[in-house]
């Protein structure tokens, strides 16, 4: 029965290999192990956030939403070149029309606040989706309300 203790000694052997490899791995990614490029979409999601929620038929930005759209204005003063498009969204419910309007609304709310944050006008457009592009499937209050957004997207 040697199989085991050579099994053992194989696996601690793999064990060992890994782990010298991480110097290796940190000097390939910048040393923090990331490979998120700053000023992307990716460092945007993963650092600041790219969407805010809204109440149903509403597009006046919450309280609880607001710091959300303050680090994208301080990020954006941060990363100067970048450039950016608020999608604006809508549950299922109402009327095509009227759900296309809501979204651009929706999506005019959070420039504004960007622009009131400091973000040059220029650098934000806005487009709205309505309810064409949904996050969550299904129609109940879960799905709706991840619906309700406006997502900042990185051009």
């Amino acid at each position: 029965m040697t199989t085991k203790p050579l099994l053992g000694a194989l696996a601690a052997l793999a064990l060992l290999a890994a782990c010298s490899n991480t110097d290796e791995n940190q000097a390939a990614t910048g040393g923090g192990g990331s490979t998120i490029r700053p000023g992307s979409q990716e460092d945007l999601v993963a650092n600041v956030g790219d969407r805010v929620f809204f109440a149903t038929d509403r597009s006046t930005i919450a309280a609880d939403q607001r710091p959300v759209l303050q680090r994208q204005a301080e990020w954006m003063q941060r990363n100067s070149s970048v450039t950016v498009q608020i999608e604006g969204h809508a549950d299922e419910r109402g009327t095509r029309e009227y759900n296309l309007a809501l979204g651009q609304r929706r999506a005019n709310a959070a420039r504004d606040t960007l622009v009131a944050g400091g973000v040059a006008g220029a650098r934000v457009s806005t487009i709205s989706y309505g309810k064409d592009r949904p996050a969550a499937l299904g129609s109940d209050e879960s799905a709706w309300a991840q619906n309700r957004r406006a997502v900042t997207v990185v051009r």
